[in-house]
């Protein structure tokens, strides 16, 4: 049962491809809201069917672009404000996609034709929609614009490969771009740091298991599921985090301020316990 936090509010979700991704558990929370919305995503997973259910679902107009495509974005802007009657509240940039990773090239041999593709995909798409958004004033005062990070874009984290360059750029964009939206329009720009998240995106990092398995056990509060972090989204599109702006939120269960966890050192100290003296040095 909703509390009406998005009552009367109008957005725009790119991202959302099946139930595990978190822009459709974001898609369902603020329909439960009582937010109107548009999906976009691109024409091939529009094809695939499941964001047509999701549409259906809640009540949604899909808009199929390719969010790297200024005039495509325009289109998703216009169409938009035409079906929902008047200028956006809130925007979520969920979107990433890294060939090196799909392809396994490890970081110390990128494709370097991926690696852009890997930038744009799932960095810059965020600042041409900011850009194409403000430019058409397409954007209502205290309006929300909000992307997906993760804590690689600060941290060294195994397998993250190119995608922890994407989330370090995105993060940037979001302070720079913050700052000149806050300034001009009143319109707020934030990331969400989330724990690592068995997405369809997500599972193609290697060793996914058993990074969400160290990461689960590293927090304190253990990792936030999809559902959660949908849930913050919210708030952070609500009229409670109006002057919450150019930051990165961590939602991690504690993670990203951990340095040593008691269970971690447990398990530590148990791995020398049967070493070979040979092997120590």
């Amino acid at each position: 049962m909703g509390s009406n936090l998005l009552k009367e509010k109008k957005g725009i979700i790119f991202g959302a491809l099946n139930d595990k991704s978190i822009a459709w558990k974001v898609a369902e929370k603020a329909f439960e809201e009582g937010a109107e919305f548009t999906l976009s995503n691109t024409m091939v997973a529009c094809r695939m069917g499941e964001v047509v259910e999701l549409g259906k679902k809640c009540n949604a107009e899909i808009i199929p672009a390719d969010a790297t495509n200024v005039e495509d974005l325009e289109n998703v802007y216009k169409r938009s404000m035409e079906v929902l009657g008047g200028k956006i509240d809130f925007v979520l940039h969920s979107i990433g996609m890294s060939l090196n990773v799909r392809k396994k090239r490890v970081y110390h041999d990128l494709d370097y034709n991926y690696l852009q593709k890997t930038l744009d995909i799932s960095a810059i798409s965020f600042h041409k929609i900011m850009q194409v958004g403000f430019k058409m004033d397409a954007i209502n005062p205290w309006g929300s614009m909000l992307a997906l990070s993760y804590v690689a874009a600060q941290r060294t984290l195994y397998g993250y490969n190119d995608m922890a360059d994407a989330k370090a750029l995105l993060e940037s964009i979001a302070r720079s771009f913050g700052y000149i939206y806050g300034r001009e329009k009143k319109v707020r720009v934030n990331t969400i740091s989330q724990s690592p998240t068995p997405t369809t995106a997500g599972s193609g990092v290697k060793g996914i298991d058993g990074l969400m398995d160290f990461s689960d056990r590293m927090s304190p509060l253990g990792n936030a599921s999809a559902e959660e972090c949908a849930n913050y989204c919210i708030v952070m599109f609500s009229d409670f985090t109006k002057k919450v702006t150019m930051q990165n939120l961590f939602h991690d269960g504690g993670f990203s301020s951990m340095g040593m966890s008691i269970r971690a050192m447990n398990q530590y100290n148990k791995s020398f316990d049967n070493e070979d003296v040979s092997t120590k040095y």
